[in-house]
């Protein structure tokens, strides 16, 4: 999704440079992709409440999973654009689920790392599966909205 977005911006200032003025196909453009993407949320939501999750917990499982290194609670707040206290009443809440466990930073005691349980890996695996092949439906319909910015 970061992809996109990114190739979004690009797109989208190229074609503000070029011309100040924008045309009403421009507009239809922006709503049919923003439309899409809401329509992909939308989709995200609901499969996330089908496994027991509110959307906001899901997207901090997937955001810990897709990290490099196990997150602390502060940069699980950046990852998903929410305030650290936010994050850390997220972080409870996840815990007291089953699905995540804090660690000890070897490195720093007075951090604590963010793990996924065997259960959240379960649930992520599940949810991460639906949303690829909702993708994979969806990908020319955003591959030829995004090509459209580029004309």
């Amino acid at each position: 999704m970061r992809t996109i977005v990114s190739a979004m911006d690009t797109l989208a200032s190229h074609a503000f440079e070029q011309r100040t003025t924008l045309q009403s196909s421009d507009f239809a453009m922006l709503a049919d992709f923003r439309y899409e993407l809401r329509r992909f949320a939308l989709f995200s939501e609901s499969e996330a409440q089908a496994h027991g999750l509110a959307p906001q917990q899901h997207q901090a499982l997937l955001a810990i999973k897709g990290l490099a290194v196990a997150p602390t609670v502060t940069e699980l707040s950046q990852r998903l654009c929410i305030k650290s206290h936010t994050a850390a009443e997220l972080v409870n809440r996840l815990a007291h689920m089953g699905m995540i466990t804090r660690q000890a930073d070897p490195r720093d005691g007075r951090r604590a790392l963010l793990h996924l349980t065997p259960l959240a890996e379960r649930t992520l695996e599940s949810l991460s599966a639906v949303h690829q092949e909702q993708l994979q439906n969806i990908r020319p319909l955003l591959l030829g909205l995004l090509e459209k910015f580029s004309q």
